[in-house]
């Protein structure tokens, strides 16, 4: 599979388990059991938009495009230059 399709798949995905609308695709990387597509997903809408609550997934899927495993990585407000990391 082609990245491009991979990362429609991990978004697809993961909208679906989670409810999320409108993720993203920031970053994809192969690894030994197949692909980890990076995910951002807005959470949480707020006004003004810069509060927005945005939550970074790593989704990976074998080499097949199917969900292996899901984790949010990191949340952060849109504004928000520094990231915060979830432990």
């Amino acid at each position: 599979m082609e990245p491009k399709e991979l990362t429609e798949k991990a978004k697809k995905q993961v909208a679906d388990l989670t409810g999320f609308k409108e993720p993203a695709g920031i970053g994809i990387k192969k690894d030994k059991e197949g692909w980890v597509v990076t995910i951002e997903i807005v959470e949480k809408e707020s006004i003004p938009r810069g509060m927005d609550v945005l939550g970074t997934y790593d989704v990976h899927l074998d080499a097949k495009g199917n969900l292996i495993s899901y984790q949010r990585k990191e949340l952060r407000k849109r504004t928000d230059t520094e990231i915060s990391r979830e432990e």
